[in-house]
């Protein structure tokens, strides 16, 4: 699933595409992917809308109209949003295209149909997307190790499910929860409890600077994007830990290990990580 580098990576490109075009027409292929409200009334109230802005909650993409309307997207394990010239290729699996001005469109594809999108009108609650119980965006400022010990420092459960509780943090998922933990030396299976503050203090630190570097890692030209067809993250070779058990730390050279914490699977070394 596209944690918070890749969602923000895509937002970066659709945004300098997208913005300042109007919503001629949507044809909506697949209705499951309308999870609010019927796909009918999501399409008829956009059409002639302007798109006015394009931002990030979490892993939630949320395109804004003149007019305020939201629309809420979530990618989920295999969306993809492509922007392409108006008579451009489809994926196989293109469920929602939004036809927009200067003719081109924008796609959403999703081969396992999980992804979703949620359509508010100005004022509207959000009462469907899930992003009111979101916790703080981890590159926030008030993301400090005190708000970490607040949060997470009373829980039994293991470190790295806490880091991946979006109700705390929002968009942190099992690859960069890797790479954090990694990078402040702390073990994955370590409960959140025992932490001291100058360990919250590094992880804090860990998750502003890991985040950031794999944002920065993973910039591309919507050109590249287009051509890699949304699939080309830059920051595969930049990952210290996920993915490589068996190989050499590359701090120590100790062999990774892997463990299952709350049924996902955690890489780390046990001699750097304590």
């Amino acid at each position: 699933m596209p944690e918070l580098p890749e969602v923000e990576t895509v937002r970066r490109v659709l945004e300098k595409q997208i913005v300042n075009h109007r919503i001629y027409e949507v044809t909506v292929k697949q209705n499951s992917t309308i999870a609010h409200p019927e796909p009918s009334i999501l399409a008829s109230s956009l059409k002639n809308q302007m798109i006015s802005s394009l931002s990030r909650r979490g892993k939630f993409l949320i395109m804004e109209t003149a007019e305020g309307k939201k629309l809420i997207i979530h990618l989920r394990m295999t969306g993809c949003l492509l922007v392409m010239a108006e008579d451009g290729e489809e994926e196989r699996h293109t469920h929602i295209v939004f036809h927009l001005s200067e003719g081109i469109k924008l796609c959403f594809s999703d081969q396992r149909r999980f992804g979703r999108m949620w359509l508010l009108d100005a004022h509207e609650e959000d009462r469907y997307s899930g992003i009111s119980s979101l916790g703080l965006e981890p590159l926030s400022s008030e993301m400090t190790g005190d708000y970490l010990e607040k949060h997470m420092g009373h829980s039994r459960r293991a470190l790295k499910e806490c880091l991946m509780d979006q109700h705390v943090l929002a968009g942190i998922g099992n690859i960069y929860a890797d790479e954090i933990l990694f990078r402040a030396g702390i073990l994955p299976y370590r409960p959140a409890c025992n932490l001291s503050m100058e360990d919250w203090g590094k992880l804090a630190a860990a998750i502003s600077e890991r985040l950031a570097f794999f944002i920065e890692k993973n910039a591309i030209s919507p050109e590249e994007y287009l051509l890699s067809r949304g699939k080309d993250y830059k920051n595969t070779p930049y990952l210290e830990v996920y993915g490589h058990k068996g190989e050499p730390c590359p701090v120590c050279g100790t062999l990774l290990e892997k463990a299952v914490i709350g049924g996902r699977s955690s890489v780390y070394c046990p001699h750097c990580q304590r």
